[in-house]
């Protein structure tokens, strides 16, 4: 799939803020793309820090967050949502006036909102976006530059927003190899509580419950691929997805309402025996799936 860009995009010194899978997948493609001059990062864990620079995913990197973030062009936010706001406080006043400020978090309305109210503004060079891809694995050393191909990036601009800001982060990511495409932040939530925080939610859940039943070894042994395939996602990080959940807790407690409806009506069709209900729900399930679902481009590492 060809990306074709505003313009041949490349940063002369791009600044990683928490320097984990999905931020190390972003390096490592840019690096790839030869897209970026200079990869630098920041992390609380030096252990990430030298495991990013040994394996050449970070050029230089720093355990003094202002320190790194004054050196960059653009600065990627890649830590857990509920730090951004400080983040961005304690980076505002040292980085340079052309600088981009960017992030990838999984949720925006909380983002947002905890950066206007510790800011008293929300900067026009910070530009909101959230790449639609990842894997179970967390860590640099899980990161690979093929993460990206394929798969959407929202960008999410807001009011204050300066347009060349905008663009910057779009090029950024269609030269690491994604779609990009714009959203707004309640819009971003609504979606992504549907598509990506409720399915957590549901394969953590399914695991737990399995696993507190009398009979788990076997239940356990026995698994088929269906069920591996489904529960996958429960092997993420469980304080991140813990931290999601409650920033998008609106959204997702809509979400759930429709899902328990829907169970509801499933568990009286099978109380009833009610072929027909069963029937109709699984058709139209699998008529949606067929007609609206793509596969996307193969991304993972093998």
């Amino acid at each position: 799939m060809k990306i074709e860009l505003s313009k041949p995009f490349f940063v002369e010194t791009l600044c990683i803020v928490g320097i984990g899978l999905i931020g190390g997948s972003l390096a490592r493609a840019l690096k790839s793309a030869n897209a970026v001059g200079k990869v630098i990062a920041y992390d609380a864990n030096e252990e990430a820090l030298s495991k990013a620079k040994e394996l050449g995913v970070a050029d230089e990197i720093y355990t003094d967050l202002a320190e790194a973030a004054a050196l960059a062009d653009i600065i990627v936010l890649a830590t857990p949502i509920t730090v951004m706001a400080e983040v961005m406080a304690t980076i505002m006043p040292v980085v340079k006036p052309a600088a981009v400020i960017t992030d990838v978090g999984s949720t925006k309305g909380s983002v947002v909102r905890d950066i206007e109210a510790r800011l008293g503004e929300l900067p026009g060079r910070f530009v909101p976006a959230h790449p639609i891809a990842g894997t179970e694995k967390h860590g640099v050393e899980n990161s690979f530059d093929t993460l990206y191909h394929g798969r959407r990036t929202l960008i999410i601009p807001h009011i204050n927003n300066n347009h060349e800001a905008v663009t910057i982060i779009r090029d950024m990511w269609k030269a690491a190899g994604s779609i990009t495409e714009e959203m707004g932040v309640k819009h971003h939530d609504q979606v992504l509580a549907a598509t990506s925080h409720i399915p957590h939610l549901l394969a953590f859940s399914t695991v737990d419950t399995l696993a507190n039943l009398d009979d788990r070894a076997e239940i356990f042994r026995f698994a088929a691929g269906g069920f591996r395939d489904f529960t996958r996602i429960s092997a993420s990080d469980p304080a991140l997805w813990a931290d999601i959940c409650l920033q998008n807790r609106e959204s997702i407690l809509e979400v759930l309402v429709a899902y328990q409806k829907k169970l509801d009506t499933l568990k009286e069709a099978l109380d009833e025996k009610d072929r027909d209900t069963i029937l109709e729900i699984f058709s139209r399930a699998k008529h949606a799936r067929d007609n609206f679902y793509q596969e996307p481009v193969k991304n993972r590492q093998d």
